[in-house]
Formats: C-alpha cells, sequence, structure tokens
C-alpha cells in the first residue's frame, strides 16, 4: 500500500515524498488506519520495520488537521531509554519539518533547567523516559490533563526494567 491511498494530512505526505518513502511497511499499513479512526491499538513487530513510523504518522497527521488544544501537551510517547526517546524525537521532528509543531523529548541524564523552559513555552508532542517524567510531574512543571495520545514504545521492556 502506498502512503498517499492513507487518508494522511498533506503535511506528512509532503514530508514523505521529501523523505523518499513511498509504500507502507506491514505494521504501518495494518496500524495507520485505525490509529487515524482514534482507536487504540497495539502493534508488535520486529525492529527496523517502521513501528516508530507506524504510530508518529497518524498522530502527526492528526494534530496538523487541526481541533487539539493549542497551549497544551496533546500527545506524549513514553519510552524506556534516552537513546530510543532521542531517536524518536528525531524522527518525530524529521516528519513534522513543515508543520508547527512543538516536539520536546525529555531524558534523564540532562540538565533539568532547558527541559522546564521548553515546556513553559508549550509542546504539543513530549517524548519522554519514565523517570525524567515523573521527576517533572513531581516538580509540576508538566501538566498531563489534556493530553489526547499516549504511546508506550516498547511497553514490555518498560515493564521488565520496573516501570510498573
Amino acid at each position: 500500500m502506498y502512503f498517499d491511498e492513507l487518508d494522511l494530512n498533506d503535511y506528512v505526505l509532503d514530508a514523505l515524498d521529501d523523505m523518499q518513502f513511498e509504500t507502507c511497511t506491514p505494521i504501518q499499513e495494518s496500524c495507520i488506519p485505525h490509529i487515524l479512526e482514534g482507536r487504540d491499538i497495539l502493534g508488535v513487530a520486529q525492529t527496523g520495520t517502521g513501528k516508530t513510523a507506524a504510530y508518529l504518522l497518524p498522530i502527526l497527521s492528526k494534530l496538523a488537521d487541526g481541533g487539539y488544544p493549542a497551549d497544551a501537551i496533546n500527545c506524549v510517547i513514553m519510552s524506556p531509554t534516552r537513546e530510543l526517546a532521542q531517536q524518536i524525537g528525531e524522527v518525530c521532528t524529521a516528519i513534522a519539518a513543515s508543520t508547527h509543531h512543538r516536539i520536546l523529548t525529555v531524558v534523564g541524564g540532562l540538565s533539568y533547567d532547558p527541559q522546564i523552559k521548553k515546556l513553559k513555552h508549550g509542546v504539543d508532542i513530549l517524548i519522554a523516559t519514565p523517570g525524567r517524567l515523573i521527576d517533572l510531574m513531581n516538580q509540576k512543571a508538566v501538566d498531563l490533563s489534556q493530553v489526547q495520545v499516549l504511546v508506550l514504545d516498547e511497553a514490555d521492556r518498560m515493564l521488565d526494567m520496573g516501570f510498573l
């Protein structure tokens, strides 16, 4: 299946075209339509099959279509490790390059101050490791009251690591 056969926003389709991606992987073909419909999904596929894009593309598309609070965190993506969170942030930023989405990755091992300053300026998509997100919540630096979408990337690994 081709990406342009899906009901993705034109900004997202343009980004895919710029990145020279035309066809969906099986996980993307299975997940994207359901996410666009607002349904919950559980996606399982091997590494390197496009799982990150399988959820990012429809999320970015829905946000670009509008109807979400402009001054709130609309999506939280949790990742078990700093490296994966940063990778997700890079992919998200690349796909969202032609939109006005504000994307922030917050992970441990980095100073709180820059992350908190960016949170105060507003974020549409927050990508976080569980420990740093909990720290920011305890500091009342993050408001999750209007989150519309929650992604638990590698949820099984987070459970294995004790992030119940």
